[in-house]
């Protein structure tokens, strides 16, 4: 009898770390790379997926302009939201 071997689940912190999207590789099973948004509530830091659209909004906190969430994504000064 074998045993499947499978890595361990990623954290927050490795993803943050490769830019990725912790959110959308722990809930959608999608490796996408983290990037500034736009919704009606303003920017975010999320990830979007060329064939869906946006796949997740990982940080908590909305920005009040493209370029304040795009210092809080090259800087790391944002949260990560631990579910969708």
């Amino acid at each position: 009898m074998s045993v499947a071997s499978s890595s361990p689940p990623i954290t927050a912190l490795v993803a943050r770390t490769e830019s990725i999207g912790y959110l959308a590789l722990t809930f959608a099973g999608k490796r996408l790379p983290l990037q500034v948004l736009r919704s009606a509530a303003g920017y975010y830091i999320g990830t979007f997926d060329d064939h869906d659209g946006p796949c997740s909004r990982e940080s908590y906190e909305y920005f009040p302009s493209r370029d304040a969430a795009a210092t809080a994504l090259v800087t790391g000064a944002w949260m990560q939201r631990p579910y969708p």
